[in-house]
Parts: structure tokens; sequence; C-alpha cells
């Protein structure tokens, strides 16, 4: 007998015009689509060509038009304003979206034209990206605080027509100022745009009018609302930059019949969200979860949706999430594993919890970075809510595996995000034949095309680059970049980035892997592994340890343990014999831990400052770890 995912999956990839044709009759469209799945292209390949929609129609109109105006959109809380907290129902946010696309229009957007939103983690923000909806127009949101060199390359690359951002952002115990980051960008970028639009917040008052730009109340108070533009499927939506390898971001392109009709789909066969249900991703605009799960999916599904500005500690506490799913009545979170870590390591016993209401708490999804399985038993053990690990990527837009709990809820296996959703033909191919491995071998993660909708088509004005980065190593298939392996059972797991594969002496071990023994020594909240150049193996691990608060161990002691656990487990061939304890490890706003610039420190090579980074100050912290342990400028020559 077989259950609903595994027919799902099945008529996906045999059906696929079937499959998503259907899923799309769930959406408003002002024009039905010529093909679903447009391959004349091919290897590039295009969904509901002919097809007419307009996106933010979807997410708000639709809604106010079918009666559910009412209906509570967004929410936003903020601890670091003070606890400021408002609520927009459907035809509130609708009528502002509609103001702010009349604002635009007056400055002359329209479709096509792109618009850069630089802003904080408030309402305003998706307010922005609704309303280039709205127009028809290309968002590009670049997160807010971004340094300046880094913003003036997505201006020039972007070339937009306006730029809107906020005088400031809210840290835990800081107000950063935005305009200087702003001008310095507009100074050094090529291109200008025409104009800047900014949300004055009462934390950092600025005179606009010395910079010459607009106000955001002001402009609001004259402006007339807009209706929505009708756009063609196969418009971009929005573009958002991802880190590429040269350095130069990569502008991941989303289109907007194909994104619309793919992340509609995953509210209920993903995440069981249903109509009326409060959804929180606690991420950030500037992400791609915040894009695809803050902003678009809840609302195409008459969701309510948390827009979060605090942190998941120090605002003010580890029970900081507890607080908002109670106060908020949050039937799903959405968060980065780094976030329950840093929760783990503050709070072991989870004694914040029983503090607050969580009676209305369903699911747990995590996904960002590998969800390593203490992690994973700790927030399964503390929650008592089924916790599901997921995979996906920008480029992606959604989840390439997922447990799919609309569907079937299938056993969680910890280390896997367990199986690949429909539409997603995931491979594991041997780098070098490329043909598939054997269940429980280890292999490049690779997509056989065509791709499901919601994924990127192509890169911003480089097609080339994009076939080069994606499709060509791997002919027929997106290369993912991940690393990984099927079990006999058919679940996944992603065991590493395929260059944090490492090679000690003939035998690729995966990093991912040595991670997970580690995370299991019962003192340590966070780990890393990376591998170094060694002249007689290749390449060593190296392990970075965090500790819970309250450890009172030596050092040197948990050291000699793990040391110890990754000999038993994994054995003498990973030549695991170095780690070292650091106050905390290099991330990425987003969670990511920066394996790749610590494996250049520690390797003594010339490194840059990663644009993404939370707090370039780590960064000394782990050199001077490397340093103690023989690494880095104390590396002989």
């Amino acid at each position: 007998m077989t259950n609903a995912y595994d027919a799902a999956y099945a008529r996906a990839l045999d059906d696929p015009d079937g499959f998503w044709g259907e899923a799309a009759e769930a959406l408003v469209w002002t024009r039905k689509w010529d093909k679903v799945l447009d391959d004349s292209g091919a290897p590039i390949y295009r969904w509901f060509t002919g097809g007419e929609l307009n996106t933010c129609y979807n997410c708000l109109d639709r809604h106010v038009d079918e009666g559910n105006g009412a209906r509570t959109a967004l929410i936003y809380d903020s601890p670091v304003t003070g606890g400021t907290q408002r609520k927009y129902s459907y035809l509130q946010l609708r009528d502002e979206v509609a103001k702010f696309a009349g604002v635009l229009a007056a400055q002359g957007v329209g479709k096509g034209d792109r618009v850069i939103i630089y802003m904080p983690m408030v309402p305003e923000a998706a307010i922005a990206m609704l309303a280039c909806a709205r127009l028809g127009a290309i968002h590009s949101v670049v997160f807010g605080g971004f340094a300046s060199n880094e913003l003036a390359v997505r201006i020039d690359d972007a070339a937009p027509k306006a730029i809107v951002s906020a005088t400031c952002g809210i840290e835990v115990n800081r107000v950063l100022e935005y305009m200087p980051l702003l001008q310095g960008a507009i100074d050094l970028a090529k291109h200008k745009p025409d104009t800047v639009i900014i949300l004055s917040r009462p934390e950092c008052e600025v005179d606009l009018a010395s910079y010459g730009y607009l106000d955001w109340a002001v402009e609001a108070a004259k402006a007339a609302p807009h209706d929505c533009v009708p756009v063609a499927a196969t418009d971009p939506l929005y573009i958002l930059y991802t880190s590429g390898t040269t350095g130069e971001p990569k502008g991941v392109v989303r289109d907007n019949g194909g994104h619309a009709v793919a992340l509609k789909w995953s509210m209920k066969n993903v995440y069981d969200a249903d109509p009326g249900d409060v959804y929180w991703a606690a991420s950030d605009v500037g992400w791609v979860v915040g894009h695809s799960y803050i902003v678009y999916a809840p609302l195409l599904q008459g969701c309510t949706t948390i827009f979060y500005e605090g942190k998941p500690v120090g605002t003010p506490d580890a029970g900081a999430f507890w607080r908002v799913i109670a106060d908020h009545k949050v039937k799903i979170l959405f968060t980065a594993p780094t976030a329950f870590r840093a929760i783990k390591k503050e709070d072991p016993n989870g004694d914040f919890l029983k503090k607050y209401d969580m009676s209305s708490f369903k699911m747990l999804f995590l996904a960002g970075e590998r969800t390593d399985p203490p992690t994973l038993e700790w927030a399964e053990k503390t929650l008592g809510v089924p916790v599901i690990d997921h995979w996906w990527q920008t480029e992606t837009g959604w989840a390439i595996a997922s447990n799919c709990m609309g569907l079937h809820r299938f056993p969680v296996k910890a280390g896997s995000p367990t199986k690949p959703c429909p539409g997603w033909n995931v491979q594991v191919l041997n780098e070098e034949t490329h043909e598939p491995v054997k269940p429980g071998e280890i292999g490049a993660i690779c997509v056989k095309l065509p791709m499901p909708p919601s994924s990127l088509p192509t890169l911003w004005n480089a097609d080339k680059r994009f076939r080069e980065a994606y499709l060509n190593e791997y002919p027929g298939y997106y290369k993912t970049a991940d690393a990984g392996v099927f079990d006999e059972d058919g679940y996944i797991s992603i065991m590493a980035r395929t260059d944090d594969i490492i090679n000690v002496a003939g035998h690729r071990l995966s990093t991912g892997g040595m991670e997970e023994v580690l995370a299991a020594h019962p003192d340590v909240a966070e780990c890393a592994v990376i591998g170094v150049a060694d002249e007689l193996k290749g390449q060593l691990p190296v392990g970075f340890l965090v500790l819970k608060a309250g450890v009172t161990k030596d050092a040197a002691e948990i050291v000699n343990e793990v040391v110890q656990l990754v000999r038993q487990r994994i054995g003498p061939v990973a030549a695991f014999k170095q780690a070292t304890v650091v106050p905390r490890l290099p991330k990425t706003r987003s969670g990511k831990i920066l394996r790749g610039t610590m494996q250049k420190i520690a390797d003594n090579e010339q490194w840059k400052m990663p644009a993404t980074i939370d707090d370039p100050a780590i960064l000394e912290e782990i050199t001077s770890a490397l340093k103690d342990i023989g690494y880095g400028a104390s590396r002989k020559a």
C-alpha cells in the first residue's frame, strides 16, 4: 500500500505537467499557461510559459477578495526595541503594500525595474518586497548592515532604479547606523540609483534632506494606492545574491510563476500548515529562508507569519523563542540548528521552557546547517514535538529533502533530512564516473534535470556562469556542491560541502561525520571540524569545541576525550588527534559556520573577510587558538 508521499513523489517525476499543473490551480492566474514544463531551451528549463499572474495579488488581495481580510497576516515582535508588537490583518497589509507600491510608482519604478532593499527585520521590509511584486518590479534584498563595498557590488550588478532602506538596524545591545554604510556604497558604486527612500526609526534620527533621500512616511502619506500588475510566470520576481567562489556574488534569479506554485504547495505538503495557522520562520529577510518562509509562502497559504527582530538568546534570555511561541500561539517554527545550539548552550536543562504555555506548538523544522544528532535529540526531548531536519539551498528556494509532514510522517533518523521532496530527482554520483553510487557510499549529491518549480532558472545577467557553476560538471544534472549518502531505506544524509570532504592518506572522510562524534560529548555545545594541509597524509582533521555554559572540566581533558571518541566511532583511519576549545565559532548571519575561512587561516594562506560574517572579531580568536596548537602563523614554512 503506497502512502501519500510515495504516490506524490512518483507522480511528480513521471508526470511533472500533471502534478505541477494541478498544484498551480491553487493560485489565481490572469492568464493560464500554454505549457507547464517548457524544455525547449534545455538544459535551462522554464515553468508555466505563457501564463500570467501577480505574486502580491496571490499573497494579499485574493485573501481579502475571498472574505478573509480580517485574518492576521503578519505579527511584528521586536524585543530589541523594548518589546514592540504590531499586528497587520490581510486587509491592512494589502493597503500598506498598495500605498508603498504607489510611492515607488511615483518615482518611476515599473515592471522589470530593480529595487534594492537594505532593511532590518521590520514589517516595512516585507511591505517593500510585496510592493515590488505588486508592480512587477524585481527586488533584491541585501541583509541590513552589510559592508559598503559588498552592497556596492550588488548595486552595480542589479543596477537598481531605487534603493529602500532604514536609518538603522538594532543588534542586541547596539544601534547599527545604516546611512554611512549606504552612502558609502552609493559613492563606491558605478551605478547610481534614481531614488533612495528611507524608513526613519526613532532609535536613529537622520536629516534625510541633507542626503537627498526621501522619507518613507512623508511619501506614503501622499501616495495613491497602486493596483497589481500582471507579469509573465517566467518574469523574475527577485534576485538574491549568494557568495560566489570567485568572491563575486552570484545573483540567483527567482521567477514569479514556478516560485508561487512550489511555495504554496510546500506549505501544506512539507510543513502541514493550513490557512489561519501561525507559522514562524526565525530567520532574516536578507536570506532565502526569509524570502520563502517569512514573506511569500505563509502569505500565499493564508497563514499568519511572524516578523521577529531579536535573537534566540540575549533578547533577553534563552527563553526568547518560547515566549514568542506562547505569546502568538505559534504552531510551526522553522529556524537554524545554530539557534538551538545557542539555546542548549545557555539552558541545557530547558528550564526556561517551563515558564511558557507551549500548547499551540506542534512542529520544529531545522535547516541552514546540518542538524547534528545531539542537537536534534535535545530538541526532541526538551520540546516533545516532532523535530524535522530538512535540506535546501538559496538556489532551490525550498526544500530538496524533508520529512513531508503534510503527506506522510516517516520515522526520524538523526543526521538525515529524510527523503527527497516530490519533484526532486536526487542522485548521489561518483565524482569521476558520474554514475550513481551504491547505498552507503558517499558521493556528490546532484539533481537530475529538470529541477522542480521555484528553482533558479539562471543567474542574473549570467547564463554562461550559471551553466559553469551548476550544470557543466555533471551533464544532465544540477550540482548541489554537497556530498552525502543514501541509506538502504532511501533516506539521504548530507555529510558536508564537497569541499569539506577531506582526504586523509587516500581515505575520503566527511568532516560532518566527525562533527557528529564531537557534538555527542556531554560538555560540547557546538563544534566544527576542518581539514588542514599535512605533508605526510595530505590533510588532517582539526576540531574546534565550544563548551556548554557552566562546564568546569579542564579543556585538555575534554580534548583528550573527544579524540578518543573519534577513534572509537570512526576509527584510527580518521587520524583525528587535535582539537582546541574556543569561546565561539565564526558564522554567517544565517548561522553557517565559516569552515573555509578557518581552513585558510590554519594553512597560513591568504584569506578575505567574508562579507556575511556575523562578528569579525571571532576570526582573531580562531587565529589565536590555531597558533596555540601550531597552525596558522605558527606553521613552519
